[in-house]
């Protein structure tokens, strides 16, 4: 029998997600955009490093972190999830293994605090980490950890705790990988076709230091309020695709049984099958 593909939510081949990291002043610009083009994404969140309210920046500062109330009012209700970061974004694998663990966990349990959620999301600070870091990320219950390492492809992400993105929104090759990846792969053999997972990241104080917020603007113009493209956090990717791959098929692959609590779509030969949560089926 033909293998089984995975198909994001509505049966559709494309999947985008953004992540950006501080919580600095900038991100109110680019959670704007993103809104109006139906974009969504992670916010990763020092929650030990708020600027004290009322703080008032130098004139020219470029990164400018926001204070406690304002990052509230900003990613409450957003429809974009909140990720640790490290409480004050220390280089993790310097540290002593109990102060990075607590670095880790005092950041998650003020976020769940302050967003009334359960945070299960992180980015690395600096993007340094080692096997240590990863083994207390494990122990405080993180199932995913983006680095600041790219692939230039689309790939679904295999070693969640050692996540790739796609590209970092500077990466001089952006335009090719929209084309790539808005590219229409329908008329090719079925063997030739495949689920495009496109992850983008940065820090949203670069478009302001830079001068560039057209990139995120034009970006966002070609990439967003498609019907073809399934919009995610980091934690729905994270949900779905492992989802899917917690599908349970027979010996001979003609039975196929969902234990998880998600939807999940796949293609077989030629043929899209949508199994909900708890469902079994004859292929």
């Amino acid at each position: 029998m033909p293998n089984a593909k995975i198909l994001f939510p509505g049966g559709l081949r494309k999947a985008l997600t953004l992540s950006y990291d501080d919580g600095v002043e900038q991100d109110i610009r680019l959670i704007d955009i993103m809104k109006k083009h139906g974009l969504k994404g992670t916010f990763n969140i020092n929650s030990g490093a708020y600027a004290a309210e009322g703080t008032v920046y130098p004139a020219g500062q470029v990164h400018r972190r926001m204070p406690e109330s304002q990052v509230t009012a900003l990613y409450r209700d957003s429809g974009m999830e909140v990720a640790t970061h490290a409480l004050t974004h220390p280089f993790l694998e310097r540290m002593p293994l109990n102060m990075a663990t607590y670095e880790i966990m005092k950041d998650r349990e003020n976020l769940e605090a302050q967003f009334d959620t359960i945070v299960r999301g992180h980015a690395y600070p600096f993007g340094t980490f080692n096997d240590d870091v990863v083994e207390i990320l494990k122990n405080c219950g993180i199932v995913y950890a983006r680095t600041v390492m790219t692939t230039g492809r689309f790939d679904l992400p295999t070693d969640w705790l050692r996540l790739k993105a796609t590209c970092h929104h500077n990466d001089p090759r952006l335009p090719e990988l929209i084309d790539e990846f808005l590219a229409d792969d329908s008329k090719l053999p079925e063997y030739a076709q495949r689920a495009r997972f496109f992850y983008m990241w940065g820090h949203s104080y670069e478009f302001e230091g830079n001068d560039n917020w057209d990139v995120i603007e034009n970006f966002a113009e070609r990439m967003g309020n498609r019907d073809d493209v399934w919009y995610c956090t980091n934690i729905e990717a994270y949900d779905y695709i492992e989802a899917f791959r917690a599908l349970l098929f027979s010996a001979d692959g003609s039975r196929v049984q969902n234990p998880t609590a998600l939807t999940v779509w796949f293609q077989m030969g030629d043929k899209t099958i949508c199994l909900k949560a708890g469902e079994s089926a004859k292929l």
